[in-house]
């Protein structure tokens, strides 16, 4: 619909939903050439909204109607990616949050399995216990490009996130430092601790100070790929893209710089 709607010219698409509902909106839009890129609007609903809170939109009503009524827009960057699909295919997509791969991937897995029979912030705790029980540490062969250099690297870890927003989980501050229109992903791979002190180490993911431990490695890039060496672990080592389970790797991201217009407040 998102597609069709800019394709007929019209200058405004609005998403009204969670994270979910916003991701294929914006893959709608990024169809299209840019120059006939509708501008997008947020009316946040859903079990995460984790995208809102870093364009800083209180999540109320009358706010998000303000914003967009105000017509002052924000030119944000927008993640592509190609991936292999559940069904085995390799096939490309956007996203404008968050793509992280391992447990969080697990972690949405269980939370769309219990779509409305919790609570958000409960759905994503109860998720995470699950997942964590479940993970395993994977070995990533990461080919990385930063401001023009190229480099190749081995990443052990339970989790790694590519970060175009702060938030996901339902409120985890996964990025205290991403901004959506610096031109470049924050990525925060979270290590390969045994699960109780993973465990540990991920409670002051909500206030962002987990960045600070010695177990988490943060970088930026504006492109990475990364593959899986332990394969067997595949299954389990799943993509999570804008808070939806979506496909299992290799993968490979590229940042799209100032893509897309974005009414703030």
């Amino acid at each position: 619909l998102a597609e069709e709607a800019a394709r007929e010219g019209r200058p405004t698409v609005i998403a009204v939903g969670g994270d979910g509902t916003i991701h294929e909106v914006v893959n709608g839009l990024m169809r299209v050439d840019q120059g006939t890129r509708p501008k997008l609007g947020v009316i946040g609903q859903g079990t995460g909204g984790d995208f809102r809170k870093s364009l800083e939109v209180e999540h109320r009503l009358d706010r998000y109607l303000t914003a967009i009524a105000s017509r002052r827009t924000r030119k944000i960057d927008i993640g592509r990616f190609s991936y292999r699909d559940n069904a085995g295919e390799d096939t490309e997509g956007y996203f404008v949050n968050i793509l992280s791969v391992g447990m969080g991937g697990l972690v949405d897995r269980y939370v769309h399995q219990a779509k409305g029979q919790l609570g958000g912030t409960i759905a994503y705790l109860s998720a995470s216990v699950k997942a964590l029980l479940e993970s395993e540490v994977g070995v990533l062969a990461a080919v990385i490009e930063e401001d023009g250099s190229r480099r190749d690297e081995e990443i052990v870890t339970r989790q790694i996130a590519i970060c175009n927003g702060r938030f996901f989980g339902g409120g985890m501050e996964v990025a205290p430092m991403a901004v959506l229109d610096d031109g470049a992903f924050d990525v925060v791979s979270m290590g390969a601790a045994p699960r109780a002190r993973f465990a540990l180490g991920s409670l002051s993911i909500y206030s962002g100070k987990h960045v600070d431990k010695p177990d988490v490695q943060v970088f930026r890039c504006q492109s990475i790929e990364l593959r899986l060496k332990n394969q067997a672990i595949t299954e389990i080592f799943p993509l999570d893209v804008d808070g939806e389970p979506l496909g299992t790797l290799p993968l490979r991201i590229e940042l799209v710089p100032a893509a897309l217009e974005v009414f703030v407040s």
